[in-house]
């Protein structure tokens, strides 16, 4: 199963209040690689070419927090989300 399938799987509680977010984007337009677009499973942060800038989508993040180990500018500001919101794994 790929991993797109498994992510369809869980489900996810939304808060308006995002539990990640960029210090500064400034910084992105600057980093060597961005590899915050490519070590999330979950997608969260995409490069957007056209406005050299990275979107970030905290709504599908799954938690992890490997965005906060990868990013070598120590430029994620992650938290835990507030209680009853954030992923809901289906199964396992």
């Amino acid at each position: 199963m790929r991993l797109e399938d498994k992510l369809f799987l869980n489900r996810y509680q939304t808060d308006k209040h995002p539990h990640l977010r960029l210090k500064d984007r400034e910084v992105c337009r600057h980093c060597d690689g961005r590899p915050c677009t490519f070590i999330c499973p979950a997608r969260v942060y995409v490069w957007n070419e056209g406005e050299e800038r990275i979107e970030t989508a905290y709504e599908g993040c799954v938690e992890c927090g490997t965005c906060r180990y990868g990013c070598a500018h120590d430029n994620i500001d992650w938290r835990n989300p507030r209680g009853g919101f954030g992923i809901l794994y289906k199964y396992g």
